[in-house]
């Protein structure tokens, strides 16, 4: 009778097997997500990699690097900026539109805040647009979308 009650081993191999590839499925992918690190630098000569520069800098909370990508006009302008809140904040570049002398770049503005609700935390996500110019051979940010915008009144 106590043959009855004895599992098979082919059974527990087979366990073992299927255990061993969640397994390695979860390190891969663990590897996947750790391994893909900070983005690309753009272009710095292009408007995307103005946009991308000065996106980071304002994430970062470096106004006085941020405020070197913006017109001689936008910075006389900076008082009426407002301060951002950039905490939780991710930036997507979207389409770029490059002309002679102006260009518009647009991107993907992700807020995240924490305590959303029932289903975890809440999203908001907006288009916005930049538009640049082309400053003594050199692209700049003529106007920022608010959520992005600088005020050189903030800096210390």
């Amino acid at each position: 009778m106590s043959s009855m009650n004895a599992t098979p081993p082919r059974a527990d191999r087979t366990l073992i097997a299927i255990l061993s590839v969640i397994v390695v499925l979860v390190v891969v992918a663990l590897a996947v997500v750790f391994s893909r690190g900070e983005p690309k630098p753009l272009d710095a000569s292009t408007p995307a990699g103005v946009v991308q520069r000065y996106s980071a800098a304002v994430l970062a909370g470096d106004e006085d690097a941020a405020v070197e990508y913006l017109t001689p006009e936008a910075r006389a302008q900076c008082e009426t900026y407002q301060p951002t809140y950039v905490e939780n904040v991710t930036v997507t570049l979207g389409s770029t539109t490059e002309r002679a002398e102006t260009a518009d770049v647009n991107v993907s503005v992700v807020t995240t805040y924490e305590g959303g609700g029932p289903f975890g935390p809440a999203e908001s996500e907006m288009a916005e647009n930049f538009n640049l110019e082309k400053v003594d051979g050199r692209w700049l940010i003529s106007t920022a979308p608010w959520s992005l915008a600088i005020c050189m009144n903030a800096m210390k």
